[in-house]
């Protein structure tokens, strides 16, 4: 398809730069395909959902994964560099975005924290082993496992989505605002932000409604963020991500769609985890490992009922997913609605619960 179809224009007062406060009492716009459009808020959820329902959480836990240094090569002078961890592919090893990309090579050194001088407390070397395309380099630290960890918690920060961060700095809030309350698995370089919303209040309302909770883990990564460069979705490369559904946990959703209950995925990456690790007919198997999913209009959605997710970016993967899940022309029209109306859009921003679409 072509990827201008998904592109739409977006005014710069709707990008929230700060979370609804308290999370839970952020709007929530309810899309049916072929109903009217309802405003409600994300208090209101539990009321669109059934008893023996069961919503589907993504438990990973951001880590601060911009690490800022300098890159050191013999016979050249000494440079800054940023960059942005997206998947750990074993103990001393990650791949990352660097800028700037083009004057990386592999052999290099770079360290991370307080360069400069002769202490070394504080930083944070690695060695850059392997280049490829879009600035993507794979680190090789001089720590593993919790040692490098515990590093890269000390010298990194938040890496906010550039949508925030081009508009103010990180800062102290931003640790726990770009955090769910029930986030446990460490790895994300992005908060699977639909879940941003859910308070105890809300947990406690949806427990009294009889709804189940589940929990999976895709520790989203920073090509989330990538935009889409090509002018057809047939040519667009989809970026991976490690993720891991238990045996237990597919267990219990094969239940639930067995009695008749709905799986409700809060956020995009619970969805594309789930779809993931789900047979032809709906069967949801244990996985894991890497999935790089891409989902656009004309996929069969295998096991997912309902979808509760943020606002996403014009020409993006993720608006190009919801289109799939409720219908291009309805999501053109709920997203045109939202803008109008003062809807807040992005990781901060308002909610959506988009039903699936049946054609």
């Amino acid at each position: 398809m072509r990827v201008d179809l998904f592109d739409f224009d977006l005014p710069d007062d709707n990008i929230a730069l700060r979370p609804a406060s308290p999370r839970d009492s952020a709007r929530m716009l309810v899309v049916r395909s072929g109903q009217p459009l309802e405003n409600r808020s994300v208090i209101d959820l539990p009321s669109f959902l059934e008893p023996g329902d069961a919503l589907v959480f993504n438990d990973t836990k951001v880590i601060p994964a911009q690490l800022e240094g300098v890159r050191f090569r013999e016979g050249a002078t000494e440079q800054a560099v940023s960059t942005t961890l997206h998947m750990r592919i074993a103990p001393d090893r990650w791949k990352a975005f660097a800028r700037p990309g083009k004057r990386i090579k592999p052999g290099d050194r770079i360290r991370f924290g307080h360069a400069g001088g002769t202490c070394l407390l504080g930083t944070l070397d690695a060695t850059v082993e392997a280049k490829a395309e879009g600035g993507e380099v794979t680190l090789a630290f001089d720590l593993s496992g919790p040692a490098l960890d515990e590093a890269i918690a000390t010298v990194g920060h938040i890496p906010l989505p550039p949508y925030i961060a081009s508009k103010r700095p990180e800062d102290a809030k931003d640790r726990e605002d770009y955090q769910t309350v029930y986030a446990r698995e460490e790895g994300a370089v992005a908060a699977p932000t639909a879940g941003l919303h859910f308070t105890d209040r809300l947990f406690a309302a949806l427990d009294a409604r009889g709804v189940e909770r589940h929990f999976v883990t895709l520790h989203v990564g920073a090509g989330t963020f990538l935009p889409v460069k090509a002018d057809d979705t047939d040519d667009h490369r989809m970026h991976q991500e490690i993720g891991h559904v238990s045996a237990e946990i597919a267990d219990k959703l094969n239940a639930v769609r067995a009695r008749g209950g709905r799986i409700v995925c809060v956020g995009t990456t619970s969805l594309r985890l789930i779809e993931s690790a789900a047979a032809e007919d709906g069967h949801v198997a244990p996985w894991s490992g890497p999935t790089g999913i891409f989902i656009t209009p004309g996929y069969r959605f295998r096991a997912v009922d309902i979808l509760m997710t943020n606002f996403h970016l014009p020409k993006s993967t993720l608006f190009m997913l919801v289109s799939a899940f409720s219908g291009l022309d309805t999501m053109r029209t709920a997203y045109a609605t939202a803008i109008a109306d003062g809807y807040r859009f992005y990781s901060y921003g308002d909610a959506s619960l988009l039903f699936r679409n049946e054609p």
